[in-house]
């Protein structure tokens, strides 16, 4: 009997098997690479779709609303800004907010009002973007009971901010960030200071990008059960 043939009959049978599995676990590579990079791709188009797009449109009274508690300064402009103390977009407009102020606080009366259930537990507004608020100088910071002050001047989403000249006029409302939670140059803070400083702007009125500001007491239970 011939050896050398059965061993060269061997290894074909032998060869064959491993070449066939080596490309088989290519294939799968290749498949599970794909389907890898499809999962990142959508999962980058969910958050640029997330952070694109704007809350609810606020429309804000065009004179000073004589309803509201509080009045307007009659020796420089005045801006407010509505936040839920919960939403993690409204640090970049308090980020925002204090670049503003950096130009000189003495140039607007600036307040932030945060959102507060009337039936929720004492202090629950005064998180940390509370503390955030209140350490940017000329900046008042208060609690908005239930909402009454937002609703007043149509605010809806968190990080609106309204702008009234010493005349109790409108000259600004909208947001101050150019997506949601990001900082930087955007449309909104370019014409709060561009009225600030020339008492005028080509922009009057820009998209807010933030959370629901009202209408929240649900999740906010049940964060509060947390």
């Amino acid at each position: 009997m011939n050896t050398s043939s059965i061993w060269n009959f061997d290894d074909t049978h032998m060869v064959r098997p491993l070449a066939q599995s080596r490309t088989g676990n290519r294939y799968l590579i290749t498949c599970l690479t794909i389907l890898w990079v499809g999962l990142i791709l959508f999962g980058m188009g969910l958050l640029w779709r997330y952070q694109s797009t704007p809350g609810e449109t606020s429309h804000s009274p065009a004179h000073w609303p004589s309803e509201s508690q509080t009045t307007w300064n009659a020796f420089r402009p005045t801006l407010i800004m509505f936040a839920h103390p919960r939403c993690p977009c409204t640090r970049a407009s308090i980020s925002e907010l204090a670049q503003i102020m950096a130009y000189g606080s003495e140039r607007v009366d600036a307040r932030v009002e945060f959102f507060k259930p009337a039936d929720f537990p004492q202090d629950w507004e005064k998180s940390d973007l509370w503390e955030s608020a209140s350490a940017i100088p000329g900046v008042t910071v208060s609690s908005d009971l239930d909402g009454d002050s937002a609703r007043r001047f149509g605010a809806t989403t968190s990080g609106f901010v309204v702008l009234y000249n010493t005349k109790g006029e409108l000259v600004f409302q909208g947001g101050i960030t150019g997506s949601r939670g990001h900082t930087g140059d955007n449309t909104g803070r370019t014409a709060v200071l561009s009225i600030l400083s020339q008492g005028n702007s080509d922009k009057h009125e820009t998209l807010t990008y933030g959370c629901p500001l009202l209408g929240q007491k649900q999740s906010c239970r049940r964060e509060e059960k947390k």
